[in-house]
């Protein structure tokens, strides 16, 4: 923080930088400037553009990587962030959305399980003696 950055607003008050936020989430400031260009992040910024969180930052964060983790992309994350997070004016149609990806991976699921069964039954043809 630049003498001229120092000046602190209403809005910063228990704000923290990118670096901050990288340690209290796990996530490393490059995938941060990442989700921020996705939409999935929006930091305040200070006077000289520096970026500012908070602590809904850190639940928003753990939520987007959470949902990483259950195979989204960024672009079918973003529309649901506001309504998961309880957000004014969201879309009501979030866990309905989930539920679909849900159902996309039991039906994925059962399809590879059909495809182990077909590698099963070739290598035990191939395993079988002459």
């Amino acid at each position: 923080m630049t003498v001229l950055d120092t000046h602190v607003t209403p809005a910063q008050l228990g704000s923290f930088s990118i670096g901050e936020l990288s340690l209290r989430t796990g996530v490393s400031q490059r995938s941060l400037r990442y989700y921020e260009a996705q939409g999935l992040l929006e930091p305040m910024r200070t006077p000289l553009g520096h970026r500012r969180f908070d602590a809904a930052d850190v639940v928003r964060v753990r939520l987007v990587q959470r949902l990483f983790g259950a195979g989204l992309s960024s672009g079918e994350i973003a529309p649901l962030l506001p309504a998961l997070l309880g957000e004014a004016g969201a879309d009501g149609g979030a866990v309905e959305e989930l539920r679909a990806h849900r159902r996309r991976l039991g039906e994925e699921i059962d399809r590879l399980r059909d495809t182990a069964e077909i590698l099963d039954e070739v290598i035990e043809g191939c395993d079988a003696p002459e």
